[in-house]
């Protein structure tokens, strides 16, 4: 039997990789358990331990076929992501991310140690320990916009106040671009671009705005514009495909919402949703879905 390497998931971090006997020592000791989220090549998705047949009853995991001869590992499969965190871990970061856009300038570090920790929670089929080497210094100009903004706000001019709405859009465009530019896996770029032109999200954002008269059509617009961003996301041989529908994500964004005015709430029901949006974003094989 060949000695794999395994990966597993706790309190919204992942661990390994492990070697076979290492990683059965864990399941001895009681560290991964039933409902533990594990992962080793081949597998075409995270998967409860308890789900893996032969995994915890001491018996050596059966062969994973590989159709085609493809390996897995080498990101040709498909699978719908998963996140996870602890609530103390967000309710701490997100209160020091939001206290460092009162001062400004810790606002790149913060940020960027935001992105760490969240990438770090997200599971993505055959791209285990999956991170972000994003830089603050790469946000240098994230100031210009703020002074920017700041200035509009000083001057109550409408010429300035537009202008400042647009470089806040020019900002989001660019961070998505940051963002996706600078996730890895097991310390390897991934080497994923986000394609979508400013005016097609310029475009996207204008629509998302004025939907919001329609009192909830805006759901549906946002579901098209995650499609349309996930579309634009290259770099790899499997498209990145967001399947939630207007409706689910109506209600849940309105229990979201809800349960937040109570703010105690809130860190549960942002884990809430999170995690379906995570469900409902799956990797295709191109191939396959040209073909479809």
């Amino acid at each position: 039997m060949v000695d794999r390497s395994w990966f597993f998931a706790s309190q919204g971090q992942q661990h390994g990789p492990y070697p076979e006997a290492q990683f059965r020592q864990f399941i001895a000791a009681g560290t991964v358990t039933a409902e533990t989220l594990v992962w080793t090549e081949g597998m075409a998705n995270w998967q409860k331990a308890g789900d893996v047949p032969g995994l915890l009853a001491g018996a050596p995991p059966p062969a994973i076929p590989r159709p085609g001869g493809l390996p897995m590992s080498g990101g040709y499969g498909g699978g719908s992501l998963s996140v996870d965190f602890g609530i103390w871990d967000f309710t701490w970061r997100s209160l020091v991310l939001a206290i460092s856009f009162l001062f400004i300038i810790p606002v790149p570090w913060a940020l960027l140690m935001y992105c760490r920790w969240i990438v770090s929670c997200v599971h993505v089929p055959q791209r285990p320990n999956l991170g972000f080497t994003g830089r603050a210094v790469d946000l240098t100009w994230f100031y210009a916009a703020v002074l920017l903004y700041i200035l509009a706000a000083s001057r109550h001019s409408q010429i300035f106040s537009l202008a400042a709405n647009v470089v806040q859009l020019v900002l989001y465009w660019l961070l998505i671009k940051w963002f996706i530019a600078n996730l890895t896996s097991n310390g390897q770029p991934l080497g994923l671009r986000f394609s979508g032109s400013f005016w097609g999200f310029l475009g996207w954002s204008l629509l998302a705005f004025v939907s919001v008269i329609t009192i909830i059509g805006w759901a549906w617009v946002y579901v098209a514009q995650l499609r349309w961003m996930c579309r634009h996301i290259e770099g790899t041989r499997r498209a990145v495909v967001f399947n939630g529908t207007g409706l689910e994500f109506l209600w849940r964004a309105i229990v979201t919402a809800l349960l937040s005015v109570f703010i105690i709430p809130l860190p549960w029901a942002y884990r809430w949703f999170s995690r379906w949006l995570a469900s409902q974003t799956t990797l295709v094989d191109r191939g396959a879905l040209a073909s479809a």
